[in-house]
This record gives C-alpha cells, sequence and structure tokens, in this order.
C-alpha cells in the first residue's frame, strides 16, 4: 500500500487532498495543530513544523499545504526518506517581489528562499521536488481574501472599491489545486519544477468582488468611490480594526493585472481548474 505524510492536513487544501488520496487506497498520515481523530487508513499526528512526534521514516510521498519556508527549513533537517516532494507556494513569490509594503517584500523573499532549499535539499538526495504557486485561493471559507470581502460585505450591507478597480485576477477552488497536487504524485516530469496554478476564468477585480456580492443573501451593494474617498473610508475602517490586509499595497493592486500562465500545468498533467463561479457555501467555513 502506498503511503503520504502530509502537513497541513486539516487546512483549506489539505481536507480535499486527504479525500483524494483515502478514496485512492493510500495509507495517509496527516499532520495538524489539532487533535483529529484517526479513520481507517487515516492517521493523525498532533504537532507542527517544529516537532512532530511518532513520524515515519519512510513514505511514498510527502506533501506539504502549510507555509512553504518552514516546511524546506523541516525538510533539510529531516532523516526522512520520501519518493516525491510536493509543496504548496504561492504567485506572491512574484507578485510581492517590487511591493511597496515591507512584509510584502520579506513574504516574497522568505518563498524564494524556501523553493531553492526545498529544491537543493531534495536533489541532494535524490529526490524528486515539485512547487505549487496558487493565485488567489477560494472554496473552503478560510481564505484571507475573497472570504473577508464578503464577511465584511454581510456585516455591513455594502462593499467599496475605488474607481477602476478592473486588474485581472484568476481566483482558484481549493479542489483544484488538491487535484492538482494529486495528479501529480510520482510524475517524474514535475520534479525541479515550480508551476503557477490560476483559476479556470481571468476576470477584473470589480467583476469578481461583484460575482461575491451576488451570492450572498441579502445581496450587498458594491459602491464605487473615488479614490481619494475610498482611501478616507480604509483609513477609518483600519482604525477600527476591519480592514487588516487591505493595505496601500493591496489596494493599488487592485488596478494591476495579476494573470499566471497555466500552460506548463497542463501540459504536464492535466491541469484544468473551474471556472469562477462561487455560491453561498463557499465563504462557509468548511
Amino acid at each position: 500500500m502506498r503511503s503520504a505524510l502530509v502537513f497541513g492536513g486539516s487546512g483549506q487544501i489539505g481536507l480535499p487532498l486527504l479525500r483524494l488520496l483515502h478514496d485512492d487506497g493510500w495509507r495517509v498520515i496527516a499532520v495538524s495543530r489539532d487533535e483529529h481523530d484517526d479513520q481507517p487508513g487515516l492517521q493523525w499526528l498532533r504537532g507542527d513544523l517544529n516537532h512532530v512526534p511518532g513520524l515515519p521514516r519512510q513514505v511514498d510521498a510527502l506533501l506539504c499545504c502549510g507555509p512553504l519556508d518552514l516546511f524546506a527549513k523541516w525538510y533539510a533537517r529531516a532523516p526522512l526518506d520520501a519518493g516525491h516532494v510536493i509543496a504548496f507556494g504561492s504567485t506572491s513569490i512574484d507578485v510581492k517581489r517590487g511591493s511597496s509594503d515591507a512584509g510584502e517584500r520579506d513574504t516574497a523573499a522568505r518563498l524564494r528562499e524556501g523553493e531553492q532549499l526545498l529544491f537543493d535539499t531534495a536533489s541532494g538526495r535524490g529526490v524528486g521536488a515539485t512547487v505549487l504557486r496558487p493565485t488567489l485561493v477560494y472554496g473552503a471559507g478560510r481564505d484571507r481574501s475573497l472570504t473577508r470581502i464578503a464577511q465584511l460585505a454581510q456585516r455591513f450591507g455594502w462593499f467599496p472599491l475605488p474607481r477602476n478597480a478592473v486588474g485581472l485576477r484568476q481566483p482558484v477552488h481549493v479542489d483544484d489545486l488538491a487535484a492538482a497536487a494529486f495528479a501529480i504524485i510520482g510524475m517524474d516530469v514535475t520534479y525541479g519544477q515550480a508551476y503557477a496554478l490560476p483559476g479556470g476564468e481571468t476576470l477584473s477585480y470589480r467583476d469578481m468582488v461583484a460575482r461575491v456580492l451576488a451570492v450572498l443573501q441579502p445581496s450587498p451593494k458594491l459602491v464605487e468611490l473615488p479614490s481619494p474617498l475610498f482611501n478616507l473610508m480604509l483609513l477609518a475602517a483600519q482604525a477600527a480594526g476591519h480592514a487588516q490586509g487591505f493595505g496601500e499595497a493591496a489596494v493599488a493592486r487592485m488596478r494591476s493585472d495579476l494573470v499566471f500562465d497555466a500552460a506548463p500545468a497542463q501540459r504536464d498533467f492535466g491541469y484544468s481548474p473551474r471556472p469562477f463561479r462561487p455560491t453561498p457555501q463557499v465563504f462557509e467555513v468548511q
């Protein structure tokens, strides 16, 4: 029986990934910081990337749905034999590299360093490693972008945007990301590669938000404001603790295209994500 070790097994990508592995007959060991009950074919270990007791010495696949930089450091010191290492990173490695926000630049730097360390460690051990870089993630009610927009809009009954928030986006569902990780296990064509994983539809930031609001009940109103007025409102919201994560750099990106090429993933493992058709359920914690 094939075996897999999954970090971040209880996360928004980890849970659907565990289901795919379990349904395919894998023996799965999943790591979470929280307590979970074992199931036939699924063993839970409580821990994190600093300390996990009871890890196996060998698995066919090692997958991480958690922070890439911490995972790469753990893997570099872990005495674990794995046939294929698959880790989720982020397209923020490119998007935030030149950000005006120092914290965002640091995020991009940590992603770059994490990817390099992971590939170097795997190569030194003669192991194939693959990095998957999602774009805007949604689908399990745990993301910090679209779900937060839905929550704020429901709370206040409306959601403001600056005018000309027309930068292009490609939101991607968690189930499509889990399916991608599952599909590439053992595929040597993916060894040493990092793949962008955008969603199956490209649309403007404004239209993306409008679709989110349209499925909520009652449907909040989308209000487009002149930039000076929007900025004042944003400052007030931040002071009240309602707009963490919507900083100056994030607002500026609303007018920038963040579009990524899915062709390499489509070519190498048939990646075919769904278009952006949200339902109310995708903004509820699952």
